[in-house]
C-alpha cells in the first residue's frame, strides 16, 4: 500500500458485504444462491447451445434470443465469484484490481443486455408491422452486424470506468454496499476528486435510459398496429408474440428502477432491502430468461423435448 499526503494510507483492498444482520445464516443462503447460479448457467447455455447446433433456429429471432442468453451468462460468471465467496466462506475481501475488473464485465454485459432488449422490441415490432418483409429486411448477415456493433458499443461505452476508478485515491472506507462491484459504489469510497466518475457514469446511466425509452417507443407503435386489427383473437394472437420479451425488460429493468428510485428517495430504507434488490438484478434475469423463452417459443421447447427423449429411449 502506497502513502500520500504524508498521513494516509492508501486502501487495496475493498469488502464487499453479504445480508447485513443475516451473516450466522449465509451457509444456508448459499444453497438457493449456487442453485440459481446453476439454473442460470445451464439454462443459458441449453438456449446458446440449440440455437447453434439446429438449422431450424437459425433465424433473427433466435439469434437475438442468442446474444440475450449469451449476456446472462456473461452477468452470471461475472458476479459468481465474489458472491460465492461471501456466502460459502464469509470471504468479503477483494483486491482494487479485482473488483475495478468485476465491474467493468458487470457494468459491459448489463450495458449488452439492455441494448439486445432495445434490438429485440425492434425485431417484434418489424415481425408484427411488417410480417411479408420480416425475413427480407433482418437477413442473418445483417443481424449478426447489428449485434456486434451493439457488442462493441457496450465495450467501449464501459471500457473507460476501470481507468477512472484507478486514478481515485482510496484512503478511509472500504466497506462497499453490494456483494459484487459496481462502479457507483466504489466511486463514493473516494477520499480524492471524483468528479469524472460522476458526470461519466450519469452519461452511462442515461444510454440505459435511453434503450429503455426506445423500447417503450416500440411497444407504443406496436400497440398501435395491434390496436387495427379487427379481430379480438387476432390481437391476442399477436401480442402472445410478445410476452417472452416484456418479461424480460420487465425482470431486467424493474429492479434498476427500483434501485434507482431507493437511492435517490428513499436514503434511510434498510440496506438489506438494497442488498437484496441489488443481488435479484442479477440473480434472477439469467435464471428466468432462459425458462420463460424456454416455455413460450414451441421450437425450442420442443427441441429440448427431442433431445431428452432420445436419450431416454
Amino acid at each position: 500500500m502506497s502513502v500520500f499526503n504524508a498521513s494516509q494510507v492508501e486502501i487495496s483492498t475493498f469488502f464487499l458485504i453479504g445480508i447485513p444482520g443475516m451473516e450466522p445464516a449465509h451457509t444456508w443462503v448459499s444453497v438457493p444462491v449456487c442453485l440459481m447460479y446453476l439454473v442460470a448457467i445451464l439454462g443459458n447455455c441449453t438456449i446458446l447451445f440449440f440455437i447453434k447446433t439446429e438449422a431450424s433456429l437459425h433465424e433473427p429471432m433466435y439469434y437475438f434470443l442468442s446474444m440475450l442468453a449469451f449476456s446472462d451468462l456473461g452477468l452470471s460468471i461475472s458476479s459468481l465469484p465474489t458472491m460465492l465467496r461471501i456466502f460459502l466462506f464469509n470471504a468479503t475481501g477483494i483486491s482494487s484490481d479485482a473488483c475495478f475488473a468485476q465491474e467493468f464485465f458487470i457494468h459491459t454485459f448489463s450495458a449488452m443486455e439492455s441494448s439486445v432488449l432495445l434490438i429485440m422490441s425492434v425485431d417484434r415490432f418489424i415481425a408484427i408491422y411488417n410480417p411479408l418483409r420480416y425475413t427480407t429486411i433482418l437477413t442473418s448477415d445483417r443481424v449478426i452486424k447489428v449485434g456486434l456493433i451493439f457488442a462493441v458499443k457496450s465495450i467501449s461505452l464501459i471500457f473507460p470506468f476501470p481507468f477512472i476508478l484507478k486514478r481515485l485515491k482510496f484512503c478511509k472506507k472500504s466497506l462497499l454496499s453490494h456483494s459484487y462491484c459496481l462502479h457507483q459504489d466504489v466511486m463514493k469510497l473516494a477520499c480524492s476528486d471524483n468528479r469524472v466518475n460522476i458526470i461519466y457514469g450519469l452519461f452511462v446511466a442515461l444510454t440505459a435510459m435511453l434503450d429503455f425509452l426506445c423500447i417503450s417507443v416500440s411497444y407504443l407503435l406496436i400497440l398501435k398496429v395491434v390496436m387495427g386489427i379487427a379481430s379480438h383473437k387476432g390481437r391476442l394472437k399477436v401480442l402472445n408474440t410478445c410476452v417472452s420479451h416484456i418479461c424480460a425488460v420487465l425482470i431486467f429493468y424493474v429492479p434498476i428502477i427500483t434501485l434507482a428510485a431507493l437511492h435517490r428517495f428513499a436514503k434511510n430504507v434498510s440496506p438489506v432491502i438494497r442488498v437484496i434488490i441489488a443481488d435479484i438484478f442479477l440473480l434472477i434475469p439469467p435464471l428466468i430468461n432462459p425458462i420463460v423463452y424456454s416455455v413460450k417459443s414451441q421450437e425450442i421447447r420442443h427441441r429440448i423435448f427431442e433431445k431428452f427423449c432420445k436419450k431416454r429411449a
